[in-house]
């Protein structure tokens, strides 16, 4: 299985005054191509700010990202931007919709952007298959929150990313919703053959990916395949 994602040697630190923080410390995983994975942990381990190094969002103080098989330190940040607007999909927790543009307009968005003119008709096709066909032309303001996840979640896969980053994509939902939303993310990754990196602290979340990665203080304390996994 080839490599989208690798990481070598990874340490993030931020200053405080004369102080210095170690957020990340010699963090390294690599993800295959097409696979499903968690990165898991308490709040404060590391996992947001892990994320967005590995999309090249933030830049480390040491290490190296080889996302898509490019060296991320080797492009400056508008090259990065085109690479993520290329390559890359997101799901936040607090779903990051557009609040003047419809359904429609919000998925459709990142490819009218590039200039695609099928983008409208390839968001109506994602909005069928989350169960919004008949919300396309209402508001963030007038949907649920599973409903704008779900609207979040078709934007996401708009663009046919080769790899997706989901953090905590059910932290703002309940129990239930948040079922249905994994289950449309799950379904609709396999469909489109993305490799999937889940950010959680949901150990359930994590068990339905091939691979855990668990989080603690900045560093990895295990890198497993889900079935080896302790939950204990």
């Amino acid at each position: 299985m080839s490599k989208i994602l690798k990481i070598h040697g990874l340490e993030k630190t931020y200053t405080s005054g004369s102080k210095e923080l170690t957020v990340l410390k010699d963090i390294n995983f690599e993800v295959g191509r097409g696979q499903t994975f968690s990165i898991i942990g308490p709040s404060g381990s590391g996992k947001t700010t892990l994320l967005g190094l590995c999309a090249g969002l933030d830049q480390p103080n040491g290490g190296t990202v080889e996302l898509c098989g490019v060296d991320l330190s080797t492009l400056n940040e508008d090259e990065r931007a085109a690479l993520r607007n290329q390559k890359v999909g997101f799901i936040f927790q607090n779903f990051q919709l557009l609040p003047t543009l419809t359904a429609l307009e919000n998925v459709s968005v990142p490819l009218e952007l590039q200039g695609n003119r099928t983008a409208a008709s390839r968001a109506a096709l994602l909005l069928e298959k989350v169960g919004l066909g008949d919300r396309m032309d209402h508001y963030p303001s007038q949907l649920s929150g599973g409903e704008q996840q779900r609207v979040a979640l078709a934007r996401a896969f708009c663009n046919q990313p080769e790899i997706l980053f989901a953090d905590e994509p059910t932290g703002n939902l309940d129990e239930e919703t948040g079922e249905k939303v994994i289950q449309l993310l799950l379904d609709l990754n396999k469909d489109a053959g993305t490799t999937l990196v889940i950010i959680s602290h949901d150990l359930d979340l994590a068990a339905r990916t091939q691979q855990i990665i668990r989080l603690k203080g900045g560093q990895i304390l295990s890198n497993q395949p889900t079935s080896t996994v302790d939950y204990e």
